[in-house]
């Protein structure tokens, strides 16, 4: 399993320091970054915690997933990787 957890439906509000201080409550939080709009530096309502083992990261998924932050119901999953755009490397007729 991987330690890298996507953190989904997050109020507006959250920021990576109030994300990483509900995390460490389920152990060491190597990492944690809330996605933001490029242009206007908004929150884009989800975000990523990387826990510092597995063990860690299936109680941070237990203990917060559904659990209300700032009036939403957060969802906690293990990360998915992005998959790869072949798009731009089709070959045309």
């Amino acid at each position: 399993m991987n330690n890298k957890l996507f953190v989904g439906n997050l109020a507006y509000g959250v920021s990576d320091n109030s994300l990483t201080d509900l995390f460490a409550e389920y152990g060491t939080v190597g990492s944690c970054n809330v996605a933001t709009d490029r242009q206007t530096g908004r929150s884009r309502g989800f975000g990523f915690v990387e826990m510092g083992n597995q063990a860690e990261a299936e109680a941070a998924i237990k203990g917060l997933h559904g659990r209300e932050v700032e009036g939403r119901a957060i969802s906690v999953a293990v990360s998915q990787p992005k998959p790869r755009s072949t798009a731009g490397n089709q070959y045309r007729d």
